[in-house]
């Protein structure tokens, strides 16, 4: 299975972000006038290129897949052109300087001895150890009576069958319903992963679940072609649990110091707080 339409590396994807970050920009907001009707809201090629100092065959050519290894300068200036935040500007010089493929087997992913402890060692946290592709690699009590209280507590014991918060999230109506902004989180998903997997071209795994979920769901499939880009490291998300009812906790993703992408991801609660005692509650009833 490959990337549906569009690809995340090289001259395709580079052409792709070009044209969707082209689009949301208005002429207005970079301080261009504009005479008679538009045909569409965003830049044209001419004005983009006028504003980044490059020509507008030039332009064309990067937009179009022609031409590749555009100068850091080039890419600065279609960054402050296009006004791209820091998460955008790293994913357009990832797409313009994408890394050669390892071609060597990909290792199954292992939570390690330490980092399973320390998800036992905060029984009153909600926390989840994921892996490079968001596959569940280790949870403690708390954290799978939050997330997946439906599912095997062993499950991410099984290599070829861990849970994957992006499957849940868009396949598993459990998890859809556990969410109350439901949309937003599922936004947020794929313009994290947007930002993965352009980081990582050669993980074939990667491109094989974005093509399963573009199949699979209509929804994913439209917020992967808006090619949006974030970074979730921290925020709220409300959620309204089965057994102890809405919930609005404050999340934190944490890096593993060895890079090799897995991630902490941990749940708290106000002190004091209608979500605190909820999810003491949970916190009991889980055990």
């Amino acid at each position: 299975m490959t990337l549906p339409t569009e690809h995340d590396t090289g001259a395709d994807g580079l052409g792709h972000f070009l044209r969707t970050r082209r689009a949301a920009v208005t002429p207005e907001a970079v301080g261009l006038a504009t005479w008679g009707a538009r045909r569409v809201p965003g830049l044209r090629r001419e004005e983009l290129a006028q504003l980044a100092g490059i020509s507008v065959n030039y332009y064309t050519r990067l937009e179009q897949g022609q031409s590749v290894n555009a100068g850091d300068s080039v890419i600065e200036a279609l960054a402050r052109a296009l006004r791209l935040d820091d998460a955008e500007r790293a994913h357009l010089f990832a797409l313009a300087r994408p890394v050669p493929a390892a071609r060597r087997p990909d290792p199954v992913e292992s939570p390690g001895h330490g980092a399973v402890r320390l998800l036992a060692s905060m029984p009153t946290v909600p926390a989840l150890l994921l892996g490079r592709r968001n596959d569940v690699l280790a949870w403690n009590a708390l954290g799978h009576a939050l997330l997946a209280g439906h599912l095997d507590p062993a499950a991410p014991e099984d290599h070829d069958a861990r849970p994957n918060l992006l499957r849940m999230l868009f396949l598993d109506a459990h998890t859809r319903e556990l969410y109350r902004d439901w949309h937003e989180e599922a936004a947020l998903a794929v313009s994290s992963l947007r930002y993965s997997a352009a980081h990582r071209p050669d993980d074939r795994a990667l491109a094989e679940l974005v093509g399963e979920l573009s199949i699979r769901s209509r929804e994913f499939a439209a917020l992967w072609a808006r090619h949006d880009v974030r970074l979730c490291s921290s925020g709220t998300k409300r959620f309204h649990h089965p057994q102890v009812g809405h919930l609005e906790l404050h999340y934190e993703v944490l890096h593993l110091p060895d890079g090799d992408g897995r991630r902490l991801l941990t749940h708290t609660a106000e002190p004091g707080s209608a979500s605190a005692d909820a999810l003491s509650l949970l916190c009991r009833a889980a055990g």
